[in-house]
């Protein structure tokens, strides 16, 4: 172990250590602001306050959500009184000039009970934002100095931030990055089916990133053959194809006291075009190593039961299909998945 890694593990371990003793001596099981999607798109945004109010209706311990302009002192208050948990969101600046405004946030998420803070780099999916190699790259280079540019504010208000793998970097890219900043502020939330539009198998990806694991979105999946690759869905919890409570056992034993936040995103299925050439584009080399291993998962893996849809259908619908798809998951996972 040479001494770059070295700080990393160390720094990994005090960060778990941390989150453990936090944990209240045990993981919590909660729900971020995804899995309501629709509901704040056919009604109205919400702050942290009433979207924590909302999740504990729900069945949730507690929540991921920015603050949206709600007092910290406020939901603070609230998560303390009723026993549950809130973690943060936040927007990463793109450059120094917004440093100033990440730190207000970043003090105020901290003010508002939160240990741990969720952010993404980007909110595109690499197959779809970006046309050429060298403009992932230049975005991958971005990422590094982000890192850099955000960790001493991160050290300064002891508030811990987990980068989402978000169909933007591949799962050794995104370790990559974890052992560039070599921080115990950095981390990563796991998401247990995004890296699948990577065509990458996902129990191998959580078993990756399980050791710079500082939060989670538990998701189930399923997958259909299409012309031009296959769709993906999230579906509700134990109808998809992933083991998730082998999932969330690797993800505790790395990190003992790791949130497990749910994440059903009730929508149409995506569509990942990964029989075209303009998919691998920012993915060389992987039609070779990852192509027929996705091509087989899709086949070794038909529907268990129809996916979410919502095309067609009345808003009236659509929000009573994603509460009954987050009240399913969230009695799945207090009835599966036992701290």
């Amino acid at each position: 172990m040479n001494r770059r890694h070295f700080i990393t593990a160390a720094s990994l371990a005090a960060a778990r250590s941390f989150l453990s003793a936090a944990g209240a001596g045990g993981s919590r099981l909660g729900i971020c602001t995804f899995s309501c999607h629709q509901r704040w798109k056919l009604t109205k945004p919400v702050d942290a306050v009433e979207f924590y109010r909302y999740a504990r209706e729900l069945g949730a311990e507690g929540v991921q959500s920015p603050l949206r302009g709600c007092e910290p002192k406020t939901i603070r208050d609230l998560v303390e009184q009723t026993g549950g948990y809130y973690e943060g969101e936040l927007r990463l600046p793109k450059s120094a000039a917004d440093l100033a405004a990440f730190e207000a946030e970043v003090r105020q998420t901290r003010e508002a009970g939160a240990t741990v803070a969720r952010a993404v780099f980007t909110n595109g999916r690499r197959y779809e934002a970006f046309s050429t190699l060298e403009a992932f790259q230049g975005f991958h280079e971005q990422c590094k100095r982000t890192l850099a540019l955000i960790e001493p504010v991160l050290k300064k208000h002891r508030l811990r931030l987990a980068i989402e793998n978000h169909k933007d970097h591949t799962t050794e890219e995104l370790i990559g990055l974890m052992k560039s900043i070599s921080s115990e502020w950095i981390g990563v939330l796991v998401d247990t089916g995004n890296n699948l539009a990577l065509l990458e198998e996902p129990q191998g990806v959580v078993a990756a990133l399980a050791p710079y694991a500082l939060s989670v979105h538990l998701k189930d999946m399923a997958v259909q053959a299409s012309d031009d690759g296959f769709l993906l869905s999230e579906v509700p919890l134990g109808s998809g194809f992933l083991d998730l409570p082998r999932m969330v056992s690797v993800l505790r034993q790395a990190n003992p006291g790791i949130v497990i936040n749910l994440e059903m995103a009730t929508r149409d299925p995506l569509r990942i075009p990964s029989r075209t050439d303009a998919y691998f584009t920012t993915l060389p080399g992987r039609k070779a190593t990852h192509l027929e291993a996705a091509i087989r998962r899709v086949q070794e893996h038909p529907l268990k039961s129809p996916v979410p849809v919502v095309s067609g259908k009345s808003s009236e619908q659509v929000l009573a299909e994603e509460e009954r798809n987050n009240r399913h998951g969230l009695q799945w996972m207090k009835q599966s998945l036992h701290s």
